[in-house]
């Protein structure tokens, strides 16, 4: 395993931040890549499947494909590295959005259905990558090493969905359908994140982490991590944040641009909401990082729960002419989101010690995408069977679970 050795502690940081401006830097695009699939996956499905009950399914298929990505990215990490393992992953993804394209070109459901799996994989890679940037700091510092990570997406996530008409005028001079373009952006995002971090995530910062002092030290089995009752509390706790929070922001993101569609909103509007929810999802996470690290772990993953309520009542009540009521709404999902995921992000990587840390990440990352995956689905056949207000009030309800989950961890580590 080629490892760095660090001199000092002023080595160290200097490396930290490095390694953070490295993984900025790829999120910048692959942000524009994330976001441009989110925006009009719903509406290319309802348009090639003719059925709004199956709308969810590109959501729940790359939510799935992002679930087995970060099991594999996970596995990937904790050999060979994060350069590797977060490399493979977007390569797989900017592959996922090419075959999207030709599915549509080619009026082929099934390609399209096997291509949203794979391009999962960039969605689960844009989420591991917040796992590379904590891997240097200690507890004190975590929050805001990860939220650094997340803000850096904010731009590519935030520009993508409002390139949904442009990407959408040129595919169809390219003879492509409209609705795939924003596929097209997809693909070359996750292309040139996965260039910058193959050519520039050197030294590993997982690799190095190990390195250090205690990084690659496994407790013998009176007092393995993996048995230890205080860790699966916190992972437990930490795992329940997550999955609650992205099932939630999935289920409901996920049926907006349909709702707002079926009530004669265009594209353009479209795309101002899921821009502003974007944002909210990125765009807070340096004050969060701040919060998680000064107040603490528990109170921000309740907060989570709390805004997500909110953001649930506001979107079921706004009157369905409302543009702005709906991009407050998808704003307070985002942010609920961003909340959990920072807090939830902090509390397993304090449990998880740098021998095993990779592996664990990708193993609650996975049930994280399954959650996703589970609330694309649900979202069509529930709002089909009832309404979007319906789906939204349930959302909001289901998003206060996380208060028992944090609450019985009883600790801030």
């Amino acid at each position: 395993m080629a490892t760095t050795h660090v001199e000092s502690t002023a080595d160290l940081a200097a490396l930290h931040r490095r390694t953070l401006a490295v993984v900025m830097a790829s999120q910048v695009f692959s942000g524009a890549g994330l976001a441009a699939g989110v925006t009009v996956g719903a509406l290319l499905a309802q348009s090639m499947l003719g059925t709004t009950s199956l709308s969810g399914l590109p959501s729940a298929l790359f939510t799935a494909g992002s679930a087995a990505a970060a099991l594999l990215i996970g596995r990937l990490s904790q050999r060979l590295g994060r350069r590797a393992g977060l490399t493979a992953g977007y390569l797989a993804g900017a592959l996922g959005g090419v075959g999207v394209v030709l599915a549509a070109s080619l009026d082929n459901v099934p390609l399209l259905l096997v291509s949203l799996l794979v391009y999962g994989a960039g969605t689960a890679t844009n989420l591991q990558a917040r796992y590379a940037g904590a891997d240097l700091v200690g507890p004190d510092r975590r929050g805001r090493a990860v939220s650094a990570v997340l803000v850096a997406t904010t731009l590519g996530a935030v520009v993508g969905p409002n390139l949904v008409t442009v990407t959408g005028r040129a595919a169809e001079q390219w003879h492509i359908p409209a609705l795939a373009g924003p596929f097209v952006l997809a693909a070359v995002g996750y292309g040139i994140a996965a260039a910058v971090l193959f050519v520039l995530l050197r030294p590993d910062p997982l690799q190095v982490a190990r390195a250090l002092p205690g990084g690659e030290a496994v407790p013998g089995p009176g007092d393995s991590p993996g048995r230890s009752p205080r860790f699966r509390a916190s992972v437990t706790a930490g795992a329940a944040t997550m999955v609650l929070t992205q099932l939630v922001m999935v289920a409901v993101m996920t049926m907006t641009p349909v709702h707002m569609q079926d009530h004669g909103h265009g594209l353009g509007a479209t795309g101002l909401v899921i821009a502003v929810h974007i944002a909210g999802m990125y765009l807070p996470s340096p004050i969060t990082g701040v919060l998680v690290d000064r107040v603490g772990r528990i109170p921000v993953a309740v907060a989570s729960g709390v805004t997500l309520l909110a953001a649930g009542v506001v979107s079921a009540t706004a009157p369905e002419s409302s543009v702005a009521l709906l991009t407050l709404a998808l704003g307070l999902l985002g942010l609920g989101w961003n909340l959990g995921l920072v807090s939830g992000t902090a509390i397993v990587t304090d449990a998880a010690p740098p021998s095993t840390r990779a592996k664990t990440q990708g193993t609650v990352d996975l049930c994280v995408a399954l959650s996703g995956a589970g609330g694309g689905i649900a979202s069509g056949m529930i709002m089909s069977a009832t309404s979007y207000a319906t789906l939204s009030v349930i959302g909001g309800v289901l998003a206060l679970a996380v208060i028992p989950f944090v609450a019985s961890s009883g600790r801030r580590p």
